[in-house]
């Protein structure tokens, strides 16, 4: 799109949105979380971003942290790499690190200036969707001011001499489409067709994968490093909610067949030695491959591939240290536990791993995606340190038999990208529904809000979990009606689990590794109360070396802390105690003393092992 001025582009953009939306028959500020297209339909549905609030608790704490510093980071700032590399005016300060274009970029060695503006794209997602839970007019006017301002910065001659051009782009094409759906920007969606236009040229006809990457041109190394087979999730996303058909399109032209997904869909894991969160990530444009255009194929592929992930995972939920998966029966991952000590990329990771688990549990329906959910969020993210203001994130949980807590050395690297978008989802990921009610995933403190039939319900549910197995749902409803209430039942639940309903025990049957339902007719004022059983247990670190365990309380991986020397049998780890009534700590009686435990939210400077040898 040609343009004289910034303000015609703007009336132009305005236009077009409204023209798009009336051909639709979708308002242009219509904040829904619904596609406009038919999806293959799923057996369970996310709710809207405004349904779930966050109640007190670590996970709206989080949360708040990363609205208000990016709602706080002055646009001129955030804005700044795009008018540089555009050859405009750029007012503003260098945000620096990765984000602000530097000559000292020289990778693998000086990561200063790697990829410019490449996190600006997630800032945008991240605040579109904190909007849509809030409803906080100036995080929306942050949202469109951001919009508008990129708008005019737009030109292919960003991406001259750009090292990574998929990889930045899949990130802006994430913004807009959520600055449209979540935070009604008019001209969001033709600012994408602009910037999708600008980006073309840069990228490959198909998706490439690392090795074929490398096997091209390239000036430096960070040249092999794209990831182009990320782009259809977003691509088809666009589609959905409106950008137009050619997003289909190149969904599917970016769809990594060949060397990912074909092998996968046939169970051939083609895992070890790829790059770990971009392929978990890329699960994601599977699920958006079935949900679009009904491939069976590639529900199989994601299907498997995050099962493989599984597989090959660290018992708090993690997985791909040195960022790479390593070749199943071998000593491979259990020796990174004395080379690596960057075992997790732990916002980024934990983003994609929720990302795939809604998807693959909004389609089958299975709870244990659920736990799989949970293992990540006790038991890294919530240890993640917070974003400083000078853009110093944490990147890498480490499970080093020497283990100790640092932020990564760069400003604003690619993590500080996914830790808002991923907080901001903290409540789609909690609950889903369908017809015939509800099901809670998440026990975490948190409200719900939805229509059940000719009822308004409200669940409020409060909790401890996972300090202790308790929590208790409060339903508030303007009449009465008939639903069911499925509550997760991980699949480690002891025998003692149980649930009440008004105070009486139910007789409903509780099978660990599914969904307990209660089905009933509901009222204003009931209360569900829910007792996990959470026994302490060993989990080995994979099949090949069953005498390097993890121990774990529930959901939650236990620490070691400044353990030195000290050696740990098994029967002494499964006798470890609380050190008090109100601690969440935990002891573990060695012949060397008491070797305090901690879960990973709990450490902060200190010393630490995951792993124990018995």
């Amino acid at each position: 799109m040609k343009h004289n001025s910034r303000r015609h582009f703007l009336k132009a953009s305005a236009a077009l949105a409204a023209g798009t939306a009336v051909l639709r028959g979708t308002p242009v500020f219509a904040l829904t979380d619904k596609p406009i297209v038919t999806l293959v339909p799923t057996q369970l549905m996310q709710f809207a971003y405004a349904d779930v609030q966050l109640l007190d608790g670590p996970m709206l704490e989080q949360f708040h942290h990363n609205v208000d510093l990016f709602l706080n980071l002055p646009d001129d700032n955030l804005l700044k790499p795009f008018r540089q590399l555009a050859g405009q005016p750029a007012p503003g300060e260098d945000m620096g690190g990765w984000y602000s274009p530097s000559p000292d970029f020289d990778p693998p060695h000086n990561m200063t200036g790697y990829v410019p503006g490449h996190s600006f794209g997630q800032y945008l997602s991240g605040l579109a969707r904190a909007y849509a839970v809030t409803g906080n007019m100036a995080v929306q006017h942050k949202v469109q001011a951001l919009v508008a301002g990129f708008a005019p910065t737009i030109t292919t001659k960003f991406y001259d001499g750009y090292c990574l051009p998929a990889y930045t782009f899949d990130k802006t094409n994430c913004g807009l489409i959520d600055a449209h759906q979540f935070a009604g920007d008019p001209i969001a969606l033709a600012v994408l067709n602009k910037a999708t236009d600008a980006v073309l040229p840069w990228l490959p006809p198909k998706a490439l994968n690392r090795e074929q990457m490398m096997a091209r041109p390239h000036k430096n190394i960070a040249f092999t490093w794209d990831e182009s087979y990320t782009l259809p999730e977003n691509f088809y996303l666009g589609y959905q909610r409106g950008a137009g058909s050619r997003y289909r399109q190149l969904a599917q032209r970016f769809l990594e067949d060949d060397t990912y997904f074909g092998p996968l869909s046939e169970n051939h894991n083609v895992l070890p030695g790829q790059h770990a969160y971009s392929h978990v990530n890329a699960l994601s444009s599977a699920m958006q491959a079935y949900l679009t255009d009904s491939s069976t194929m590639h529900l199989d592929a994601a299907r498997n591939g995050f099962r493989f992930v599984l597989e090959q995972s660290f018992a708090t939920g993690g997985w791909g240290p040195d960022e790479s998966f390593r070749q199943p029966d071998t000593d491979q991952l259990v020796n990174t536990l004395h080379t690596s000590h960057s075992s997790f990329e732990t916002p980024c990771g934990a983003y994609g791993h929720f990302k795939i688990a809604r998807y693959l549990m909004r389609v089958t329906g299975d709870s244990s995606y659920g736990d799989s959910m949970e293992a990540i969020l006790y038991n890294t993210i919530l240890g993640a340190r917070p974003i400083r203001a000078d853009g110093i994130s944490y990147y890498y949980s480490d499970y080093n038999m020497n283990a100790k807590k640092v932020d990564y050395p760069e400003q604003w690297p690619c993590c500080s990208g996914t830790f808002p978008q991923l907080t901001a989802d903290y409540g789609i990921s909690s609950y889903f529904h369908n017809p015939k009610g509800i099901y809670i995933n998440l026990y975490v403190p948190s409200r719900v809000t939805w229509r059940q039939g000719n009822a308004r319900v409200i669940i409020t549910q409060l909790t401890s979990y996972p300090n202790s197995g308790e929590s208790a749902l409060h339903l508030n409803m303007d009449r009465a009606e008939r639903f069911s209430i499925a509550l997760r039942i991980p699949a480690w639940a002891g025998k003692h689990t149980c649930i009440r309903v008004n105070g009486k025990l139910t007789p409903v049957a509780l099978q660990p590794g599914t969904w307990a339902h209660l089905d009933r007719e509901w009222k204003n004022d009931d209360r569900v109360e829910l007792s996990i059983d959470m026994p302490l247990r060993l989990v080995p670190i994979d099949p090949q070396h069953p005498d390097t365990v993890a121990l774990l309380h529930g959901p939650v991986a236990l620490f070691a802390i400044d353990p030195g020397a000290a050696n740990m049998t098994r029967q002494q780890l499964l006798a470890a105690q609380k050190v008090s009534s109100t601690s969440p700590d935990w002891e573990v009686a060695t012949d060397q003393g008491k070797v305090r435990m901690k879960s990973f939210p709990e450490i902060t400077n200190e010393t630490y092992r995951l792993y124990q040898n018995t």
